[in-house]
């Protein structure tokens, strides 16, 4: 079955910092390709948790592959069920099709320095 992740975008590169994009590119990713489905705008909703977590789960994503975000903003995403994946950098395309092959693990890169709710969904080699 397939998943949909979505990446804050700034161009064709994500935005590395997720509270002030102003739109996603959403991805399914089914094994291990990833197809561009849509583009989502976030205009009025930057820093807005609760908005933002509600437009992603209207659109049925699952996953947020982002570069840094705050904590605030993945207690919120994470109340909801959406993952987030953390520390990713590059072109958007890049970005899905190294998610969808697994090359993508979370740095736990957080800007505002909240460590304590590590939840271990992450496989660190």
């Amino acid at each position: 079955m397939a998943k949909k992740i979505a990446i804050p975008t700034n161009g064709e590169f994500l935005d590395p910092h997720f509270g002030r994009a102003a739109g996603f590119t959403v991805f399914e990713i089914e094994g291990n390709e990833a197809r561009k489905v849509e583009e989502l705008s976030s205009i009025g909703l930057q820093h807005q948790h609760e908005g933002l977590a509600n437009m992603f789960k209207r659109n049925g994503v699952e996953v947020l592959v982002c570069g840094g975000i705050g904590g605030g903003m993945i207690n919120g995403l994470n109340a909801v069920g959406l993952e987030v994946v953390s520390g990713a950098s590059g072109k958007v395309a890049e970005v899905a099709n190294l998610y969808a092959k697994g090359q993508i693990v979370s740095t736990g890169s957080v800007c505002e320095h909240a460590h304590e709710h590590e939840h271990g969904h992450h496989h660190h080699h």
